[in-house]
């Protein structure tokens, strides 16, 4: 059950579409004729996969998890290793992707927004190797909980911008980031990294994303003949999600599960979990699931994990749960703190907080699964960046 694009493409069902001033469709427009173009273009696509081969390290391996499993009495387990993708997460990816391309449009200055720090680390480091400028916008906030990505930002040379706007999180790093946009798209391209945002921005991370779910589906066809019967993933933007997802949506075998942020409670702005608490608006570009008030204002978000603390999903994942494809879920700031510790103490991993969510997702619904069936989570990104800001809380 696929999702159909109208046939500008722009949009997933309902969802999507470019909500933009008039000053940045010309560069989205620009962009979107680049992207249709190149993910055609065999050079493009050969330069691209050998980037993700010879520079990023993939392919990641499916890592069976035996102890953890027994733990917690569930199925056979396995883990798709994105941590261990040079710069620790799946944001690598997209970023080599989307830097290649604006270099193609012989675009010399990237900008891109983080939250956890990692999407701002990938790109910081895509841009060193290409030899492209970078400026990385981060909220103040996020720079306090993420101190170690910051770190490595700056020593791959990229520039860090500290937004104290709003709520200082990634909500307002992505709006400092579209008014740089506005004014320097000539020489600039916006690295997104999330999928989410106006078209072609989802379609394109995506595009970028779909290598986790290809290998993935290789992978268990042959370790144990055919597609998984779960699949896990926790989804801020959605991007992890979206790209392990996104060779299984056609067999409707496949459970799929993507987990969001429950945070401290289910009140607004105690957590960034939209399809439990929001309705579909405009943020950013693009009309999804959105946390919002009567007066269609955007909520404050809390999560734990900084890359979950985002108020709108990407339009894809909002068309999946429309149709019921995919189920979407929430784990609180104690479960996947739980789970953070369990996987570290049981098998030695020890996973990003956005991933943990989807750890914390298996435990507790162990018990609940077919004792013969076989889940797949996809650790999107390892937790070292996390350690600094548990440490000094107290809760590690």
């Amino acid at each position: 059950m696929n999702i159909k694009l109208n046939k500008e493409q722009t949009r997933f069902g309902s969802f999507g579409g470019i909500y933009m001033p008039e000053s940045l469709m010309a560069p989205i427009k620009e962009l979107a004729t680049y992207f249709q173009k190149l993910k055609l273009d065999e050079d493009f696509i050969s330069e691209f996969r050998d980037l993700l081969k010879n520079y990023a390290g993939r392919s990641t391996p499916l890592t069976e998890v035996k102890r953890f499993r027994k733990e917690f009495s569930g199925p056979r387990l396995f883990l798709k290793r994105e941590d261990l993708l040079h710069t620790g997460a799946h944001k690598i990816n997209n970023a080599l992707g989307q830097c290649l391309l604006a270099k193609k449009m012989k675009k010399n200055r990237i900008i891109a927004e983080t939250g956890a720090g990692q999407h701002g680390v990938a790109t910081a480091t895509a841009c060193a190797h290409l030899d492209l400028e970078c400026v990385i916008y981060m909220g103040e906030k996020d720079i306090e909980r993420q101190l170690p990505n910051v770190e490595k930002i700056k020593l791959l040379g990229a520039k860090i911008v500290a937004v104290n706007a709003g709520s200082k999180t990634l909500k307002d790093a992505v709006n400092a980031a579209l008014r740089d946009y506005a004014s320097n798209f000539e020489t600039t391209h916006y690295c997104l990294g999330s999928a989410l945002g106006p078209y072609p921005y989802p379609q394109m991370v995506e595009y970028f994303q779909s290598v986790i779910g290809e290998e993935t589906q290789e992978q268990c066809h042959k370790e144990f003949g055919k597609d998984p019967d779960l699949i896990i993933a926790c989804v801020g933007g959605g991007s992890n999600a979206i790209g392990i997802f996104s060779q299984f949506i056609n067999n409707e075998k496949v459970r799929l599960v993507g987990v969001e942020a429950g945070g401290m409670s289910s009140k607004p702005g105690e957590h960034a979990a939209r399809f439990t608490g929001g309705s579909p608006g405009v943020l950013h570009g693009c009309y999804s699931y959105l946390l919002q008030n009567e007066d269609g204002q955007v909520m404050n978000t809390h999560s734990i994990s900084a890359g979950l603390d985002y108020p709108m999903v990407g339009p894809h994942h909002s068309a999946l749960y429309e149709n019921k494809r995919v189920e979407y879920d929430s784990i609180t700031d104690a479960e996947a703190l739980m789970a953070f510790k369990s996987l570290s103490k049981t098998e030695g991993i020890i996973p990003a907080l956005e991933s943990s969510h989807a750890i914390g997702f298996y435990i507790r619904e162990a018990g609940n699964l077919d004792a013969n069936s076989v889940v797949v989570i996809n650790l999107s990104g390892r937790g070292d960046k996390d350690l600094p800001k548990l440490l000094s809380e107290g809760l590690v």
